[in-house]
């Protein structure tokens, strides 16, 4: 490694977690029984999306806005504290914990990079040593929320575009980076060596 920064990269949901926690959040603050109807009222929709039809973003803002849409910002808050709490340890895969350990162990730095909200992430990843969460942020006005999000989806080559963005000077770092789906693709591709989940499958790669 040269002398350089060992940089960490963390996929969350299907690399840390078992499951997508978006979908697992909402059942927790609203109930099996509406998170299926909300999503056979958006099934088309989601159809298209995994067709590659329609932009992935665009259809889990649309999911996102009809069951947060208009929330008080504190109760949205409270709803991210007590999943941290009491519904995401079990989520979690614990060789990815031990995995982290490892990396914290090995002195390296680490960032989650999720299409997820950030705000059911981040207590839970400070609390576990991550320096940093890179994810999908909330517009909020007048402490509520208005369904949009502030930042584009961070899934694709936007993970990467935002890790561009604050780590500038990539040759200082020798990036390890985790995830599961093709939403990591290119991040993976931007590292010095990529984990696929499950499985550990390991590939160093070329700088991008």
């Amino acid at each position: 490694m040269d002398g350089k920064i060992r940089l960490a990269l963390f996929d969350f949901d299907g690399t840390l977690t078992r499951r997508d926690t978006f979908l697992e959040f909402i059942r927790f603050c609203f109930g099996s029984g509406r998170l299926y109807a909300g999503l056979l009222l958006f099934s088309p929709l989601l159809i298209l999306m995994k067709l590659r039809l329609y932009p992935n973003g665009k259809a889990k803002q649309q999911v996102f806005s009809h069951f947060f849409r208009g929330m008080d910002e504190r109760r949205f808050e409270a709803y991210c504290s007590d999943f941290c709490h009491l519904r995401l340890p079990a989520l979690l895969r614990p060789e990815m914990l031990r995995e982290v350990d490892r990396q914290r162990a090995e002195g390296a730095r680490l960032c989650i990079v999720s299409a997820s909200i950030d705000r059911w992430i981040r207590s839970w990843a400070l609390h576990q040593g991550f320096e940093r969460v890179i994810a999908t942020e909330l517009e909020i006005r007048d402490a509520r929320l208005t369904g949009h999000f502030r930042t584009p989806n961070c899934y694709g080559a936007e993970k990467v575009r935002r890790l561009r963005a604050i780590y500038p000077l990539r040759s200082a770092y020798y990036v390890v980076a985790y995830g599961d789906s093709r939403g990591d693709r290119e991040m993976m591709g931007w590292a010095d060596e990529s984990v696929r989940i499950p499985g550990f499958i390991r590939h160093k790669a070329e700088c991008s």
